[in-house]
């Protein structure tokens, strides 16, 4: 049998275009568009990747950055919670201060990237691109909120997952709606903002503080300790990013430590991103999976795709796709967690 030629092995596999006719779900839309090319394609392999991860015993971290439940995301995020597609959450302060916001009642508002922002200033509103918000209303939560860490014992230190746990605990007693760290603490699932000092979280602690309100802290080291354990304690890990920044790092970095701690760790077995940073300005939130892979952050024979996209297109079509999984997602074998001062991880 004559042996196909080099070109005939790489002219071996063509694009199927996109068919409309039939594809009557999320699921069944990314499944064809695998078929295509460029990000949609790469939006497709996603989508399969992920499924993997849900299909393997995997502990299945996710990073978010960027302004998410201003721009309608949060009930994504809480419909993954909730169906275990992922089993911690690394965000940045300021998502896990509007999803505060949503939480108890209030709203953000469209608007326009053209609007007259000294006027919005002086009518103490906030722009973020085209969403609009309340500043009177966000100065009352920062209020709330450093009320609340000043009713927290003061004498020690909390890790950023024990605060945002006892956090949603208190939020939930009040709450119409489930957000994000009220049903976290509902699901038992962790939280981690490892820039909470860097959001309106931190601004009201701080505002209390100076006012003689509280001498609470937070020990970050120990959510580094934490979720390097998570990750020595699984069996595998796979890693999902929406967005780029300290959330994306963080939990690349957990292998890191990991190895460090000698616990014989290899890398994320399985890595999904969708991002819109380019990696030939050297920064974390454009990196590509391969040069995390020279850090031992990613497994080398990992399952990973990134995918080029605003997260507000690529999150609302990935996980309505993978809601439709319902096999999956009742067969899948998930992580156990029990919060307290400590973690306490069954793998």
């Amino acid at each position: 049998m004559k042996k196909k030629s080099s070109k005939q092995r790489i002219l071996s596999v063509p694009t199927r275009p996109f068919d409309p006719v039939g594809a009557v779900t999320a699921s069944e839309i990314l499944e064809r568009m695998q078929g295509t090319a460029f990000q949609g394609k790469q939006l497709g392999l996603a989508f399969e990747v992920w499924k993997k991860m849900l299909g393997d015993n995997c502990t299945i971290m996710m990073g978010m950055s960027g302004a998410m439940v201003p721009a309608g995301m949060r009930r994504l995020v809480v419909r993954m919670i909730e169906n275990r597609l992922i089993d911690c959450l690394v965000s940045t302060g300021a998502n896990f201060f509007h999803d505060l916001h949503e939480t108890k009642g209030n709203y953000h508002y469209q608007g326009s990237h053209q609007m007259d922002d000294v006027a919005l200033g002086e009518a103490l509103i906030d722009r973020m691109y085209d969403v609009l918000a309340d500043e009177e209303k966000f100065r009352e939560h920062d209020q709330w909120i450093g009320r609340f860490a000043a009713s927290l014992d003061q004498s020690r230190p909390y890790t950023t997952r024990e605060f945002l746990n006892l956090l949603g605990l208190e939020l939930g007693k009040r709450s119409k709606e489930d957000g994000i760290v009220t049903a976290a603490a509902k699901a038992g699932i962790p939280l981690y903002c490892p820039a909470v000092a860097d959001s309106s979280i931190g601004i009201g602690i701080a505002a209390n503080r100076y006012e003689g309100g509280n001498r609470f802290t937070f020990d970050v080291i120990g959510d580094v300790v934490e979720t390097a354990r998570i990750v020595a304690e699984s069996k595998n890990t796979g890693v999902i990013y929406f967005g780029g920044g300290t959330p994306k790092n963080f939990v690349q970095q957990t292998e890191v430590t990991a190895i460090i701690m000698n616990s014989g760790v290899t890398g994320h077995k399985y890595a999904v991103q969708c991002v819109t940073d380019s990696p030939h300005w050297g920064g974390l939130s454009g990196c590509t999976f391969e040069e995390a892979q020279s850090w031992g952050k990613i497994a080398k024979d990992a399952s990973m795709v990134t995918c080029h996209s605003d997260s507000t297109i690529a999150m609302p079509i990935l996980v309505s796709a993978l809601l439709q999984q319902k096999d999956l997602i009742r067969k899948r074998r998930r992580p156990k967690f029990t919060m307290g001062r400590e973690l306490a991880i069954k793998a």
